[in-house]
């Protein structure tokens, strides 16, 4: 069972003075855009997890850093809390404003500052998107590799913000491994500069830190990014198996033989058909399962592996491997995989995108527990995840229009997470937590943990103002989650025993 927002538990928000904190935030920024009125806000309300929507007190639209610590300033001056949103493609209700609070909008903040190549690193502002900073390091035959399926779209700033993968993490990172600085303000509108330029930095290493902190320690101004030399060769197999369990032992057979992907997905039937229905990208509809496996590096490498990693798939029972033939079915190939979150839209009215992460052993037990939950919520499941890093995403079907679908959509995605908690898994790879997972925190972590979590935060954000409510539950709400799940016969974890 899911507890949504509830002020008893996260303490309820001081009313704000409209009026005075529009003027305040008007004499402070010169220039600045501020949305008032219901229709401007009214494109605020979510972000790509729409099953939660608040309607923000103001929507604040800067485009100069000065007009960011302006706003800051006047927030932390008059208790004002601040969300802060990138491109609003996140789906964990990270990005989710407060009735009582301004949204900051970073999206304008869109330069690519400097590209070095000899350095290879790029210094861009948070609003550019993942997708242009490859695109502009293309004609020094660099690019950026972590790449998120939102990566047309989503900014480099969410990417920081949520350490997004993609379905290269597994050999090249994810966000964390790629990005060398971070230059943030904070609550009171003071600069920081989080790592380093050169390959280390002293101290204590707080980007890493910040990077996955979801808004809750500083607004990010600036972020140089690791760029990496184009792989000489990519290739790509598709390998088609008739049970789950034969592609998640292929997975564990081709990492144990030392071999490391440059990316490997894995994709269930009904995600499979919905692709191909999509995209034509040429997979076999048949199939209960397919794994994509892309090997990159030196031509001659490469061609080692195909044959390796084929010999594999075969001993581990595909009933059919190809090889991409050219440059065009190889982009085919994933963009049936990337596409795989829009093509599952069209078989429902709605869809609820989970992000769990479990250890690769676990793989077939996971999914035919996912399974088994499906069954008893009344509904339906497309799995599609990063099969070499064992993150999963279940894309659960519902009809929001339906009388209690929502409801039982929410009741299995806790009871997914929880069963990847219970393997030895997390509740998110690339999500992150949000609104969307604030109850399976109390699943995840004893309630010293949570208490650790607050403290670091106090830190950075003394008065609590940047995205409050998210991210890190109340021991409160740990222990009312606690009690309901007692009262159905399940303990999360022993120290709930303690409230």
């Amino acid at each position: 069972m899911n507890i949504l927002y509830d002020e008893r538990l996260d303490g309820p928000l001081p009313p704000v003075d409209r009026p005075r904190l529009a003027a305040a935030l008007r004499e402070a920024a010169p220039g600045l855009t501020l949305l008032e009125r219901r229709e401007e806000l009214a494109p605020y309300e979510c972000d790509g997890l729409a099953a939660y929507r608040t309607a923000p007190l103001l929507v604040a639209l800067p485009e100069q850093l000065e007009q960011v610590q302006a706003v800051l300033r006047v927030c932390h001056r008059l208790n004002v809390p601040v969300v802060a949103r990138g491109a609003g493609t996140g789906l964990s209700g990270g990005a989710l404003p407060l009735a009582s609070g301004v949204l900051l909008v970073m999206a304008r903040f869109k330069a690519i500052l400097e590209i070095d190549p000899a350095a290879r690193c790029a210094r861009v502002q948070p609003g550019v998107r993942n997708a242009a900073i490859s695109q502009a390091a293309a004609p020094y035959g660099l690019y950026y590799a972590p790449d998120p399926s939102s990566q047309i779209a989503c900014s480099i700033g969410g990417n920081v913000a949520e350490n997004a993968g993609g379905v290269h993490c597994l050999k090249y990172g994810l966000t964390v491994h790629n990005i060398l600085q971070v230059r943030m303000l904070t609550m009171a509108g003071e600069h920081l500069t989080l790592g380093s330029q050169a390959l280390d930095a002293p101290g204590f290493d707080l980007m890493a830190l910040f990077t996955g902190s979801e808004g809750l320690l500083g607004i990010i101004t600036e972020v140089t990014v690791k760029l990496l030399p184009k792989p000489e060769a990519a290739r790509v197999l598709l390998a088609s198996f008739d049970s789950v369990a034969a592609a998640g032992h292929a997975v564990a057979e081709i990492i144990a033989a030392g071999i490391i992907p440059g990316g490997l997905e894995m994709m269930d039937n009904l995600a499979i058909r919905a692709a191909e229905a999509f995209i034509h990208a040429g997979y076999p509809v048949e199939a209960q399962a397919i794994l994509l496996c892309e090997l990159d590096g030196v031509e001659a490498d490469v061609l080692a592996d195909c044959q390796r990693v084929e010999a594999l798939l075969r001993a581990a029972g595909a009933a059919s491997v190809q090889q991409a033939c050219d440059e065009a079915e190889r982009l085919k190939f994933w963009a049936g995989r990337k596409n795989a979150f829009p093509a599952v839209g069209r078989l429902s009215p709605d869809y609820y995108c989970m992000d769990g992460t479990i250890p690769r052993r676990a793989l077939a037990e996971v999914l035919e527990g996912i399974a088994r939950l499906a069954e008893q919520h009344g509904l339906a499941v497309a799995n599609v995840f990063h099969a070499g890093d064992g993150n999963m995403h279940p894309l659960i079907l519902f009809d929001a229009n339906q009388p209690g679908q929502l409801e039982r959509a929410e009741a299995l995605g806790g009871a997914i997470l929880e069963l990847c908690v219970a393997v030895g898994g997390s509740i998110t790879g690339e999500h992150g937590v949000g609104r969307e997972k604030i109850n399976q925190m109390c699943a995840q972590f004893s309630s010293a943990e949570i208490e650790a979590f607050h403290r670091v935060k106090a830190a950075f954000d003394p008065q609590g103002l940047l995205n409050p409510g998210k991210n890190i539950p109340t021991l409160q709400r740990c222990a009312e989650y606690g009690a309901l799940h007692v009262h159905h016969g399940q303990v999360p974890f022993p120290e709930l025993e303690r409230f």
